[in-house]
């Protein structure tokens, strides 16, 4: 979930191309020995662990990544008559209904779904995607420049229109990431349908900076990553995930003894990721099993290392550098599935309106 820049435009617009990209190999999905997995240029899985798949299932894996998330989305349903591949992957609740609504997914009951939280079964019913992991995104700050400043870092939605954070954060764009997006749900779930304009409104007179999306926002701009340091970033708070202090820690080349990052607990929005049959695959059972490996344990204890994400099936365990550095929020924004879909365009609509003209 680390580097996903989402593009949440509506597939009405017609605005997506239609040319494949990805890391194919050329060959057809009609190969009964090969299932195809499309998803965003995100996904990632160990080599051992895919080679346990492609051993105890017989089928060899190919990977299309389609771009950021919710243009392989968008694409996907575009092209569902004559899908690029078997199953997709890394649709979240905030652009789910968009899938569903358009027939993109067709029914499977993966081998493990008991196995699965309630709470991440938003398709329970229907089973038309399966839950595959779940990650929290919430404003990061950089300890070293609110130590250096003496300023306590903030920890609330309403932390971050005070004077003390004016000019400091950085947010991607609603409409074209699915940070930012995440970023407007959370403060659309705090502060309700009718108060979460004024808020952008506070939050826009102080100062937040948005740009296209994550890799922009938090490896140039955040002052506290690798990458930003590397820039000359220079805002000290940035949407990001519950996950990133870990990253940090793990990919330093040399290993720090805490992250140099921390999280704003109190502004973390629940993101689920699901997996799903597509309609007219031409290799259904393949992506059968490969839905049922993707809630195996042994993916699922593989996957937080990989994409910095957190297992949904019960017993898997993660990383000890998770539960030290960036434990999922305790009581994150969420909102319903239906709310999502009811809202979310005309919301985005808005917030384009108010926080960038």
């Amino acid at each position: 979930m680390q580097n996903k820049t989402f593009v949440a435009v509506a597939v009405g617009l017609g605005l997506i191309s239609l040319s494949a990209c990805g890391s194919g190999d050329g060959k057809s999905s009609a190969d009964s020995k090969t299932v195809t997995l499309v998803s965003h240029n995100s996904w990632a899985i160990s080599k051992k662990v895919q080679r346990d798949f492609e051993k105890r299932s017989g089928y060899k894996l190919r990977v299309l990544k389609d771009g950021d998330a919710g243009q392989a989305v968008n694409k996907a349903i575009l092209t569902k008559g004559n899908p690029q591949g078997d199953v997709f992957f890394g649709v979240d609740n905030s652009l789910l209904s968009r899938a569903l609504d358009n027939g993109l997914f067709q029914p499977y009951t993966a081998k493990g779904l008991d196995k699965v939280g309630a709470s991440y079964q938003l398709d329970k019913d229907e089973h038309r995607v399966t839950p595959v992991d779940h990650g929290d995104i919430c404003v990061n700050y950089d300890k070293a420049w609110f130590s250096e400043h003496k300023l306590t870092p903030p920890r609330t939605f309403a932390d971050l229109v005070k004077p003390a954070y004016k000019n400091l954060l950085v947010t991607e764009n609603a409409a074209t990431s699915s940070p930012g997006l995440g970023f407007l749900l959370g403060s659309a779930a705090a502060y309700g349908d009718d108060g979460w304009q004024d808020y952008w409104k506070k939050l826009k007179a102080n100062g937040v900076k948005v740009v296209d999306g994550w890799e922009q926002a938090y490896t140039q701009e955040f002052s506290g990553s690798t990458g930003g340091k590397e820039a000359g970033g220079d805002r000290p708070l940035v949407v990001s995930y519950a996950s990133s202090p870990p990253a940090e820690v793990l990919y330093a080349k040399k290993r720090p003894s805490t992250a140099p990052t921390g999280v704003a607990t109190a502004t973390c929005f629940r993101q689920i990721e699901f997996a799903g049959l597509l309609g007219n695959a031409k290799n259904p059972e393949g992506a059968k099993a490969f839905l049922d490996f993707l809630i195996s344990k042994e993916f699922q204890e593989d996957m937080p290392v990989n994409m910095y994400v957190y297992p949904v099936v019960q017993g898997a365990e993660v990383p000890a550098e998770f539960t030290e550095y960036g434990p999922a929020a305790e009581n994150p924004e969420t909102m319903a599935p239906e709310k999502i879909a009811a809202n979310r365009d005309q919301w985005v609509k808005s917030w384009t309106s108010l926080v960038l003209k």
